[in-house]
């Protein structure tokens, strides 16, 4: 018996990774198939390195389902990366439904003939090939297109960078100026020595 394993990501804690929960429900039971698993998490797809996709993986058996609502919730990976995963996924022989992948619902239905099987199975590796660089590409397009903005920004003198952390630097110089150690401090604070040596570099030129 193969199960259905679904897998819903978001980049960063301030997306809603659930989002696509309703979406995966519904596909899954207009196909008679039931989700036996859900595995959730707020990471980036352009990393390899995600916890809750590989729990799938340990978790899955031979024939199980991977339904996403989209490739890039599997794959912005480089295509180093990429081959990885996909070695993976072989390995494991776990097949990757995709609702933005028609040729990969083929996947979730009733085993077909030998042939049959075999070319969809071609055509939908192609095509997961396909959308996966393209993900990539717009991963990399957009991190291009903020590192110009930002540099247009700071040649323009509006860019500020990151908002200064006001009340933790405040704390930062009473603990240098108390002669706290700066292993100390950044036990205290989780601040790098980076950050304490700069606090402290402008205390001592206010001073």
């Amino acid at each position: 018996m193969c199960y259905v394993r679904a897998y819903l990501r978001a980049s960063t804690d301030q997306q809603d990774a659930e989002r696509a929960r309703e979406q995966l429900k519904a596909f899954a039971a207009e196909r008679g198939l039931t989700i036996v698993s859900w595995y959730v998490e707020n990471e980036s797809g352009a990393k390899l390195a995600r916890p809750e996709l590989f729990k799938l993986l340990a978790d899955a058996h031979e024939g199980d389902i991977l339904l996403v609502e989209q490739v890039d919730r599997l794959s912005r990976l480089t295509a180093a990366d990429w081959e990885r995963l996909k070695a993976e996924l072989a390995a494991r022989k776990v097949r990757v439904v995709a609702l933005d992948l028609p040729t990969s619902w083929t996947m979730a239905a009733k085993a077909a003939d030998e042939f049959t099987t075999r070319m969809f199975e071609a055509i939908n590796g192609m095509l997961l090939d396909m959308l996966a660089a393209v993900a990539r590409k717009d991963y990399d397009d957009r991190r291009r297109r903020q590192a110009q903005g930002q540099a247009k920004a700071k040649a323009e003198g509006l860019y500020k960078g990151r908002a200064e952390n006001v009340e933790r630097n405040d704390g930062i110089s009473r603990m240098i100026a108390a002669g706290q150690s700066w292993s100390s401090i950044q036990a205290a604070t989780g601040c790098s020595r980076a950050t304490i040596a700069k606090i402290a570099k402008r205390a001592k030129q206010a001073a």
